[in-house]
């Protein structure tokens, strides 16, 4: 059971993604720090790089995926040394991007943010650009899942 944030409403749901993947996944486990955003982006451009039209995701898929990868890095509030594991894949024409981190703590939109705050818009880019995004446990242990659905059409 995973939460689906979806335009803003929050529902629990299996989600309608979870089906026979396309292509095969790829995962990696990445460290706590600030560059591993670009990190995961250049494992991105590789995965998409070897799906037919994967090339159409990567734009979009990219900025979400850094936002995740970010979050992750910045407030998941873990012991030092944890890792961040990285999942991509293709299900029915859609990127499924998966960051697990170590974290039970749930993530959360903020709404209001003023014009010279310097953070705080991550999540809504990622609402904006995917057609779904949600959290749930990991269902191996200790932290939580973030993804998101990029498909061809852009987000919600």
């Amino acid at each position: 059971m995973v939460h689906v944030i979806s335009s803003g409403r929050l529902r629990v749901d299996d989600g309608p993604y979870t089906q026979a993947a396309a292509a095969a996944p790829f995962e990696v486990m990445l460290a706590r720090h600030r560059r591993s955003s670009g990190v995961a982006r250049g494992h991105l451009r590789d995965f998409l790089g070897q799906v037919p039209d994967g090339a159409g995701l990567l734009d979009n898929g990219a900025l979400v995926l850094g936002e995740l990868v970010a979050n992750a890095v910045v407030h998941a509030r873990v012991s030092p040394g944890r890792e961040i594991a990285l999942r991509l894949e293709m299900v029915h024409g859609h990127l499924r991007i998966e960051v697990h981190d170590a974290s039970n703590e749930k993530p959360g939109i903020r709404r209001s943010t003023g014009p010279d705050d310097v953070s705080g818009r991550g999540l809504s880019l990622v609402e904006e650009l995917s057609s779904e995004w949600g959290w749930g446990p990991r269902p191996e242990g200790i932290g939580k899942i973030v993804w998101a659905m990029v498909g061809p059409e852009g987000g919600a």
